[in-house]
C-alpha cells in the first residue's frame, strides 16, 4: 500500500466525522495562536519599553528619590546660568512630618550638580516637578492632561522632545516665571482639533497658559500615550499649580554617551556630600542609568516573554490529550473495519500509517489554522500594547504542533496495528 493510498485513507477517515475532527483540530488552533499572540505581545511590551528608554537618550541619567517623608523642600528663585539650572537665593521650607536625617531633592542639588567644576561631564541639568491628570480648557473644549511637567529648556534637548510647531520657551521665561507652555500633540488635538494652538490661551485648573509650541508626536507606550504631555516653566508650574515643594526628579545630560559613567560618579559624589550620606549610609535617592535601564529591563522583558509562551504551551498539551483521546475512540470505533482490512492482506505499518497520518493532519491543520488567527489578532492593539510577532515563535508553534500530531497520535495508532485480525473481526 503507497503513501497516497494511507493518505486517502487517513483524509476518509477524518472526514467521516467531521464535527468531531473540528473540534479535535480546534484545541490545537488555539494551543498554537496563543502560543504566537502572547509572545508577540511580550516582544511589542520590550520593544515599548525600549524605546521609551531610547528617548531619553544614551546619555542621560535621571536622579529621583528613594524614600517618602522627611524633610523641607527647596525654594529657589533668581536668575539662570549655564547648565540651565535657576541660580539665586534659596529659602528652605519646613515639612509638617516628623524630621528625618533623609533630604528631599531640591534646586540646590540640582544647582551644585550643574557645577562645571564639581561636574565635569555634566552637559546640563533638568530640575522637574510634574503633576498628573491637570484639566485644561479652551472655548468650551476640555481635555485631562495626563502629566503636566515644569522644567527648564534644558529638559527638551537632554528627554528628546523637539518641537515640531511654534518654539520652546527659554531661560528668560523661567526667571519671570512666564505662563507659557508647550504641549503635545494629543492635548493640541483634544482642544484645538484643526485650529492653530500657537499663541492661543487655555485654562489648567482654572489658571491662564499660553501655547508657544507643539511637541513632535512621540507615539503611544504601551499604557500610557506619551503625547498627552505639557511642558511650561518650573516657576510658574510651582507658583500656580504644585507649590514650592521637592523635586519629583533631576534629570542630568552628560557630554557624550561615553561619559555617562564618569557623570554618574560625579553627581552621586555630590549628593553623598549634601545629603550627608556616608560609607555605611544608606542613599536617600537613586540613580537610573538609561543603559542599564535598558539592559535590566531587556531581561526582565525577555523573561516575561518567556513566561508567556510557556503558559501558552499549556494549551498546546491539552490539545496534544485531545487528539490522544480522539483517536483512542476513532480505533475503538474501526475495530471491526481494521480486521477486515487486515484478513485481506494489509499490512502493520499501512495501518499505523494511517492512524498517525490522521492525527498528524489533525494537529497540522489546527497549526496552520492557529498561525494565521496570531496573525490576524496581532494586527489589533491587546492591552495597550502592539504586539510584534517573532518569526520563531510561528516555526516553534507549528512544529511543536506536528510534534504533538505524532506523539499523541502514536499510542493510538500502535493500538490498532497490533489488533489481531480475529479478535477484530469479532468486535462488535
Amino acid at each position: 500500500m503507497g503513501a497516497l493510498e494511507v493518505l486517502r485513507f487517513a483524509v476518509r477517515g477524518l472526514t467521516a466525522n467531521k464535527m468531531r475532527s473540528a473540534l479535535t483540530t480546534l484545541g490545537i488552533l488555539i494551543g498554537v495562536a496563543a502560543v504566537i499572540l502572547l509572545v508577540a505581545v511580550g516582544e511589542g511590551t520590550s520593544r515599548s519599553i525600549t524605546q521609551n528608554i531610547q528617548r531619553l537618550g544614551a546619555n542621560t541619567l535621571t536622579v529621583m528619590q528613594s524614600f517618602s517623608g522627611g524633610g523641607g523642600g527647596g525654594r529657589g528663585g533668581g536668575g539662570v546660568f549655564a547648565g540651565g539650572v535657576v541660580a539665586g537665593p534659596a529659602q528652605q521650607q519646613g515639612g509638617t512630618g516628623p524630621r528625618t536625617q533623609a533630604k528631599e531633592l531640591t534646586i540646590e542639588d540640582a544647582r551644585a550638580m550643574a557645577d562645571a567644576s564639581a561636574a565635569p561631564s555634566v552637559k546640563s541639568v533638568s530640575p522637574v516637578v510634574s503633576a498628573s491628570s491637570q484639566a485644561a480648557t479652551y472655548q468650551g473644549a476640555s481635555h485631562s492632561i495626563a502629566q503636566l511637567v515644569g522644567t527648564y529648556p534644558t529638559y527638551f534637548e537632554a528627554s528628546n522632545k523637539p518641537v515640531a510647531k511654534g518654539s520652546y520657551f527659554y531661560n528668560d521665561d523661567v526667571t519671570a516665571a512666564r505662563k507659557i507652555i508647550v504641549i503635545g500633540q494629543t492635548v493640541a488635538d483634544d482642544l484645538f482639533g484643526s485650529v492653530d494652538p500657537i499663541g492661543r490661551q487655555i485654562t489648567i485648573t482654572g489658571v491662564p497658559f499660553t501655547v508657544v509650541g507643539v511637541l513632535k508626536p512621540s507615539g503611544s507606550s504601551g499604557f500610557q500615550d506619551a503625547d498627552d504631555i505639557a511642558v511650561a516653566p518650573l516657576a510658574a508650574v510651582q507658583q500656580s499649580l504644585t507649590g514650592y515643594g521637592p523635586l519629583g526628579q533631576i534629570i542630568v545630560q552628560a557630554k557624550s554617551a561615553t561619559a555617562v559613567d564618569a557623570a554618574q560618579s560625579e553627581i552621586t559624589q555630590i549628593l553623598d556630600q549634601r545629603h550627608g550620606i556616608t560609607a555605611t549610609a544608606t542613599a536617600d535617592y537613586r540613580i537610573l542609568n538609561q543603559a542599564q535601564l535598558q539592559e535590566t529591563v531587556s531581561a526582565t522583558i525577555g523573561t516575561f516573554t518567556v513566561l508567556l509562551g510557556a503558559v501558552a504551551a499549556i494549551s498546546l498539551l491539552v490539545g496534544g490529550i485531545g487528539i490522544t483521546n480522539i483517536m483512542l475512540v476513532t480505533v475503538t470505533e474501526r475495530t471491526r473495519e481494521i480486521g477486515i482490512r487486515k484478513a485481506i492482506g494489509a499490512p502493520r505499518g499501512a495501518i499505523l500509517g494511517q492512524f498517525l497520518a490522521e492525527a498528524t493532519m489533525l494537529s497540522l491543520i489546527g497549526g496552520l489554522l492557529g498561525v494565521t488567527i496570531g496573525f490576524i489578532g496581532s494586527r489589533f492593539t491587546i492591552a495597550g500594547v502592539q504586539p510584534v510577532i517573532v518569526p520563531t515563535s510561528i516555526a516553534l508553534a507549528l512544529g511543536v504542533s506536528v510534534a504533538i500530531g505524532l506523539f499523541f497520535g502514536s499510542y493510538p495508532a500502535n493500538r490498532a496495528a497490533k489488533l489481531r485480525p480475529i479478535e477484530a473481526l469479532r468486535h462488535e
